[in-house]
């Protein structure tokens, strides 16, 4: 039924403390015949969203919960600024410089000018990457592309991939993952190749598990079969959840642009870059992987600026939260909390294992995320166990995995800056007693009691 908020204009002094204050009205789905004044407006909208969970407690998500409280007050203070104005906002334009060049910089990019982009998330990012992959496979083949370009990737990737290669007509040619194997191989890289391929990715980090894959050995695989005379394949490094973390946790890692083949990277700043939501990078080995073609020039804000991105208009307070991160952490301050978070997700998986009916998938030690299953048929599913933490207050998301293991389902743990070692016990406690009770409520004497109430 469709509702409006109405004209309230009488006095509500002299009603009990909340009774009345718009509580008899229902928020509106079309728009109202007039204005409603700002403190009702904002209970109504407040009290609404007190239905949310707690973004805290929403361990389904990589996105940032929490920030120091002088960083949401600059944020807050950016509200205001377009990122795309640079000539308005020329301080606010030279902070997402150094922010590109620090990551460029973590990433080990080729000395020089930075070449990259700060983005809406990794989602942007993924789009701008592989959009330079399309072109430069085309400048290989003379221009007109001469057949269907592919991209080799994994089963096990972010839906963003699928979303890319259906709406930029790129073929994707999906690695299967395996039980008990959830990140592809070189060996299948190296076999799915071929001419028209404008590119294959790896996962620093996947969605599902959080493992790493092997960049380092894929990248080895495609060198070793283009100097036996088969296609010359660039890499591009999907590090959306790892890009943050493996620098400080596993900094000898060789998984970046130290490796040569890794031509472009994409890592997600609301994710372990500790940011509030929407900021990603993209960031290229140098100018040559970024065709001149996609960057555009527009001088109607006031001045002549290059710009490569899928919108124009962008908030410029997330780039201002990212770089209050930089600064105020560090390195050793970025190392300090990975460290601990990796610490507080191999504590959970510890007391998790300690359960005789849970099998870990993923531990924690690669990044801070925590996959795990049922071993057998215990009587009950992730999916129960999903349902019944939700009622603790706790989200943790129960799915199937990606082909050909759609017959394993898990439960993933994603530790965030926030949570800390106390509620991580309580969430082990919480685990484990959903599974006792399910599994009590499967037997057959539990049944009969029920029942006979």
């Amino acid at each position: 039924m469709t509702s409006q908020l109405a004209n309230d204009t009488s006095t509500d002094a002299g009603l009990p403390a909340y009774t009345g204050h718009l509580s008899r009205k229902r928020p509106p789905d079309r728009l109202p015949d007039g204005p409603t004044d700002p403190e009702s407006t904002y209970r109504l909208l407040h009290d609404e969203l007190l239905l949310d969970g707690s973004s805290r407690l929403n361990l389904a998500t990589f996105v940032t919960t929490w920030m120091d409280p002088q960083a949401a007050t600059l944020m807050a203070e950016a509200f205001d600024k377009n990122m795309i104005d640079k000539d308005e906002y020329p301080a606010t334009a030279a902070i997402e410089r150094r922010c590109v060049a620090i990551v460029s910089d973590l990433f080990h990019a080729e000395p020089g000018e930075p070449t990259g982009a700060a983005t809406i998330g990794s989602s942007e990012a993924v789009m701008l990457a592989g959009l330079a992959l399309k072109w430069r496979w085309r400048a290989r083949k003379g221009g007109t592309g001469g057949g269907t370009p592919n991209l080799v990737l994994g089963s096990n990737v972010q839906v963003v991939w699928e979303k890319f290669c259906r709406y930029f007509e790129v073929e994707p040619r999906y690695l299967p993952v395996a039980k008990g194997r959830y990140v592809v191989t070189p060996e299948q890289v190296r076999d799915a190749v071929d001419e028209n391929t404008i590119g294959a990715v790896g996962i620093l980090g996947t969605t599902y598990t959080g493992e790493l894959e092997p960049i380092a050995e894929i990248c080895a695989a495609l060198d070793d079969l283009a100097a036996s005379g088969g296609p010359d394949v660039p890499v591009h490094v999907d590090a959306a959840s790892g890009g943050f973390v493996v620098p400080f946790l596993h900094p000898e890692l060789e998984w970046d642009f130290r490796l040569p083949r890794v031509v472009s990277i994409n890592v997600s700043g609301h994710k372990y870059g500790l940011t509030y939501p929407g900021i990603g990078f993209v960031s290229w080995r140098s100018a040559e992987h970024l065709p001149e073609d996609l960057v555009f020039k527009v001088n109607y804000l006031g001045g002549d600026m290059p710009t490569f991105t899928l919108n124009f208009s962008r908030p410029g307070n997330q780039i201002i939260g990212q770089y209050y991160n930089f600064v105020r952490l560090g390195r050793a301050g970025y190392t300090a909390i990975m460290e601990a978070l990796r610490d507080t997700a191999l504590d959970i998986s510890a007391g998790l294992a300690e359960d005789p009916a849970i099998e870990i998938i993923a531990d924690g030690s690669a990044i801070p995320v925590i996959a795990f299953t049922l071993k057998g048929d215990p009587g009950y599913t992730v999916f129960q166990v999903s349902h019944e933490l939700r009622a603790r207050g706790w989200q943790v998301p129960a799915y199937t995995m990606p082909a050909d293991a759609e017959d394993v389902a898990v439960l993933r743990i994603v530790v965030r800056d926030g949570f800390n070692a106390d509620l991580a016990s309580d969430l082990v406690a919480d685990i484990r007693a959903v599974c006792g009770e399910l599994a009590a409520a499967e037997r057959p004497e539990h049944r009969r009691t029920h029942f006979a109430h």
